[in-house]
Parts: C-alpha cells; structure tokens; sequence
C-alpha cells in the first residue's frame, strides 16, 4: 500500500492558484492568516526571495522550492535586500492569473506562484498537523533538474495564456508538486519528529499500513509490536519519538480520517461507518468523533458535503 498517496488522497485537498507575482529589489507583500480549511502555499519558479511569518520565523527560498504554512500563519513575502526603495506593484490579468509585478521577467528577482489548498476541517489533520509550522521542501531533490525545469516550464506557459483547461492542469500539477515535497522531505528526514519521519521508518511503517488495511482490527500494542519486530516497550518509545505521538493517539486521528472521508464520500449511516474504523457503538463512535472534531458526525457530514 502507497501509504502517502493513502493520506493525501483522504486529506481530500483542493489546490487553487491565487496569484503569480514578479518582483525586484525591497518589497513587502504581507498574507494575512488565512481560516481553518485554506492552507497557503508558494512555488518559486525562479530566482529567490524570503517568507517571514507573523511569530518572526525566516526562511530563503530559491528557485523550485515549495513552502507550506500548514496552520495558515501570517506572513510576508519579502526581498533578499532589507534596504533600499520599494518600487510599486502594479496588477494586470492578462493571463489565467492575476499578475502583481514591480519589474520586466528579465529583471525580477524572484518569479512566484501563490495559491492554497482548501481541506474539509477535520479531513487533513493527520497529515497537515504534523507538519512544522513553515513546511520548505526543494523540489530539485524530488525530480532530477531537468524534470523541474520541464515542470516550471508548464506552469509558466500555462499561467500566462487562458487554454482551454489551464486552471485544470495547473492544480492538478500542484497537487503532483506537494506529493513531491512530502516525498522528498520524507526521505530526507524533517529533523523533527511528524507523519513523515514515521512513513520513512522501514519498521515502523509496517504497523501503519496493517492499521489502515484494517482499521476495524483491536490492534494491541503488543500485535503492532510483533508487525514491527520489537519488544512491546521500544515499539511504543520508538513510536512516540518517530511520530511526536503515541501509538494510541495515532490509531484514534487515522480512525477519525477515515471516518471522515466516509461521512463525505458516501451515503452510508453512521453506525456502518463506526463499524468501519473499529468502533463497537454508533454512541462510543460519536463520542469519540465529536472529542476530536468539536462536531458530531451528522453536524460534520451537513457542513462539509
């Protein structure tokens, strides 16, 4: 089972592109946080520039790197330099997008693709939330160079003209750009623990895929253990230090996604979906959903639908 391809399937994401921006010298363009369900992103397609969020975290991006702010954070876009007159923006439609640009293509500094994705509250948790609060993958360690460029290219040609079905292609291929960083991230460690150093773990990962092959299964530590080859007490430490939670806690937020996606995919009751993900009740099921939503099943599947 492609456990990633899994998760972002279920996290049921919706990318939208906003606004392509080129620009030139000391410029500030502030992003306002964003409501729950919108979770904004960047692409660069070429030359560099910095994201400061509203909590003082900075971080350079380069051409092909992708940055995500998992929980909406405030932010600005900002030049390389500090110093120096900031030259106005001027915004043109020319293309399928919105153009915001201070400076010719062959002077900008930096080249950039702003959109966001839209989640159904609830759905994505698992996946967005163990991600640090300013995600930045290079998309050059997910693709050969040349792929990239080929990629950059696409995005570049398609954002500047109206085709019939540009809009289609290009978030389609932001969704393939997002995989690509997680992938790469994945592989490449976070350097803290999240969904992502876990699904990297050969050992660990085995346990992941059985629970969700099975999520109605009363999975015990000491069976996830065995699935993992390790004694009961390091599975559960090796666990909690991979995913920065406990294995408890894990089978609950994967229980409650997929109990998500069902009550938006599908027309089946209640009680069938809490079958489903291991529940004995329809009540102890929407006790559960409700503890970790703030919503009961019912009031989720008529708001979200």
């Amino acid at each position: 089972m492609d456990m990633l391809s899994r998760l972002i399937d279920l996290s049921r994401l919706q990318p939208a592109l906003d606004i392509r921006c080129r620009l030139e010298g000391a410029f500030h363009i502030d992003h306002e946080a964003t409501a729950r369900g919108s979770v904004p992103f960047h692409l660069v397609l070429g030359g560099n520039c910095r994201i400061r969020t509203s909590a003082g975290h900075e971080v350079f991006m380069q051409s092909g790197d992708f940055v995500l702010l998992p929980r909406g954070a405030a932010h600005a876009i900002i030049g390389t330099e500090d110093a120096g007159p900031a030259t106005p923006f001027k915004v043109t439609h020319e293309g399928m997008l919105p153009l915001r640009e201070n400076a010719p293509a062959e002077t900008a500094d930096v080249d950039l693709l702003c959109g966001h994705f839209d989640c159904a509250w609830g759905s994505s948790t698992l996946l967005l939330d163990t991600l640090p609060d300013v995600f930045q993958a290079s998309l050059i360690g997910a693709q050969s160079e040349e792929t990239l460029k080929m990629l950059v290219s696409l995005l570049r040609e398609e954002t500047a003209q109206e085709q019939p079905g540009a809009r289609t292609i290009v978030t389609a291929m932001f969704l393939a750009l997002f995989t690509m960083a997680l992938r790469s991230r994945g592989a490449a460690s976070l350097g803290t623990p999240g969904l992502l150093p876990l699904l990297a773990n050969p050992r660990l990962v085995k346990s992941v895929k059985a629970v969700m092959a099975d999520p109605a299964h009363g999975w015990t530590i000491d069976e996830l253990a065995d699935l993992s080859a390790m004694s009961r007490a390091t599975y559960a430490r090796q666990f909690k230090e991979s995913a920065a939670m406990t294995i408890g806690t894990f089978l609950t937020d994967l229980r409650m996604m997929l109990a998500s996606d069902l009550l938006l995919r599908t027309r089946r009751t209640v009680a069938d979906i809490a079958a489903e993900v291991g529940y004995e009740s329809e009540a102890a099921f929407g006790k559960a959903f409700k503890a970790g939503k703030g919503l009961t099943p019912a009031r989720f599947r008529q708001q979200f639908s």
